[in-house]
């Protein structure tokens, strides 16, 4: 995931005149390479369809929502949204976040502030890859499990840049 979303990062006049669903779509397509077709979208568990949900050997390996940012109350909404997929079995999620807006960095703590100040937050956790930890743009929080207090989810917010940059003058 993260890869494609640096690829789209750097070719921002393609990636963002894209829809949300559109774009997820990209990412399925690589996931599916990747996880030989068990990744797919708009796919019913838990309270409604999560936009995307890798399988494996009949057990859910990831959940992940797609998100154009829209400011702290939507992204409370998508936290909320992404808890009611999960089933007691799943802890594994994302929140994939398209940024538009041309301050990524207030954008990250605005949603920072969001993910900490919602009623399920417990705290931070370290991803183990070394590949992930150095990115300033890949968050892991913890979460409480909404259907056992005694139960974590994972939660990586996962953001990324998609705004077509106005051209320099020389």
């Amino acid at each position: 995931i993260k890869d494609v979303a640096l690829a789209m990062e750097r070719s921002p006049q393609t990636f963002a005149k894209l829809t949300e669903e559109e774009i997820r779509n990209i990412f399925l397509l690589h996931l599916n390479g990747h996880y030989q077709g068990n990744a797919t979208g708009e796919t019913f568990n838990g309270a409604g369809k999560t936009d995307i949900l890798i399988r494996h050997k009949n057990a859910n390996a990831f959940i992940a929502e797609c998100k154009f940012w829209a400011g702290q109350k939507k992204m409370t909404e998508a936290i909320d949204q992404l808890l009611g997929y999960v089933t007691w079995r799943d802890t594994k999620t994302a929140i994939l976040l398209f940024n538009k807006q041309p301050d990524l960095s207030a954008v990250l703590k605005k949603t920072d502030e969001a993910l900490r100040g919602h009623q399920k937050f417990k705290s931070d956790f370290r991803l183990q890859s070394s590949d992930l930890t150095k990115n300033e743009t890949i968050i892991p929080y913890k979460f409480i499990h909404p259907s056992d207090p005694d139960k974590d989810i994972y939660l990586t917010l996962l953001a990324f840049q998609i705004t077509q940059q106005a051209p320099t003058k020389s």
